[in-house]
C-alpha cells in the first residue's frame, strides 16, 4: 500500500478492533508501517484478524479482552505497552453497546452501556497518558457516532451517552495539549459493518420490513448514495495520527458521505 504519512514504526493500540471500524483503522495504519496491536471479546476472531493483518506485513499483535469487565480496558493498554514497548497513539473505538428503543431497555442495559461506551474508554485513556507523554508525535483517536449529534432510532443508549465523548475530545485536547498529545474524534457515519446490520434489524422490527429493505433505506439517506468502507474510517485515522495532522487537536471530523444533518 502506497502511504505517505510518515506512520513508519508508530506504536498504536486500538480498541474493539478484531473487526468493523476498529479492524479498519488498524488494517490501514497498519499497512501504512505502523505496529499494532488489536483486541475483542470473541478468540478466534480476534486470532483470525492477526493472521489477516500479519499475511499483509502488518507488525501485529492482540490480546482477547471484555471491556464490560472493570480494568480491562486498562489492561489492554498494558498489554500493547509491554508488546510495543511504549505507546505513540491509542484509537477508542467504543464497543457497541445493547441496542433496543427506551421502552425497551432496562437499567443494567443502561448501566452497561455507560460502561462499554464511557467508562471503558476513561480507563484506557488514563492508563494510556503516561505513556503517550513519552510518545512520537502522540495521540488519541475516539470514535464516535452520529446519534452523539442526533438521537436515532433504535440505539437509544448511543444517543444518550455518546455525547459525551465529543465532549471528552475537546476537554482532553485542551488539558493534553501542554503535554503535545494530540485528541480527536471521528464520527462514522453508515459505515457497512455488523454493527450497521444490526441496527437494520432493528429498524425492520419497528417498521415491519426486512433488513435488506432498511439497508437501503439507510444508504438513500447518505448524500453519497452508499454506506462507507472501514478503510475510510482508517485512512481519516491514519492521516489524524500522522506528522502531517500535528496542529488539529479538538477536532470531532465526520466522515459520514454528509449524512450528518448538523454539528453542535
Amino acid at each position: 500500500m502506497a502511504c505517505s504519512l510518515g506512520l513508519e514504526g508508530f506504536r498504536v493500540a486500538v480498541t474493539s478492533s478484531s473487526a468493523g471500524i476498529g479492524f479498519g483503522i488498524a488494517s490501514v495504519m497498519g499497512e501504512c508501517g505502523a505496529r499494532i496491536v488489536i483486541t475483542g471479546r470473541n478468540k478466534e476472531r480476534l486470532e483470525e484478524s492477526i493472521n489477516k493483518l500479519r499475511s499483509r506485513g502488518v507488525k501485529a499483535y492482540g490480546v482477547r479482552s471484555d471491556f464490560a469487565v472493570e480494568r480491562e480496558a486498562a489492561r489492554f493498554v498494558r498489554f500493547a505497552v509491554e508488546k510495543l514497548g511504549g505507546l505513540d497513539t491509542l484509537v477508542f473505538v467504543p464497543p457497541q453497546p445493547p441496542g433496543g428503543r427506551f421502552l425497551d431497555l432496562d437499567m443494567d442495559s443502561w448501566r452497561l452501556s455507560y460502561r462499554l461506551l464511557v467508562e471503558s474508554g476513561l480507563e484506557a485513556i488514563y492508563e494510556a497518558i503516561p505513556h503517550l507523554r513519552k510518545g512520537r508525535n502522540p495521540s488519541i483517536i475516539i470514535t464516535t457516532s452520529l446519534a452523539a449529534w442526533e438521537p436515532i432510532a433504535g440505539i437509544a443508549t448511543s444517543s444518550v451517552l455518546r455525547p459525551a465523548l465529543h465532549s471528552l475530545t475537546v476537554l482532553l485536547a485542551r488539558e493534553l495539549a501542554r503535554d503535545g498529545i494530540r485528541v480527536n474524534a471521528l464520527v462514522p457515519g453508515y459505515i457497512m459493518t455488523d454493527r450497521l446490520r444490526e441496527v437494520a434489524s432493528i429498524r425492520a422490527r419497528i417498521h415491519g420490513t426486512s433488513v435488506e429493505e432498511e439497508l437501503k433505506a439507510m444508504e438513500a439517506e447518505v448524500p453519497m448514495g452508499r454506506a462507507g468502507d472501514p478503510s475510510e474510517m482508517g485512512w481519516a485515522a491514519a492521516f489524524l495520527a500522522s506528522p502531517k495532522a500535528s496542529y488539529i487537536t479538538g477536532a470531532i471530523i465526520p466522515v459520514t458521505g454528509a449524512r450528518h444533518v448538523s454539528v453542535r
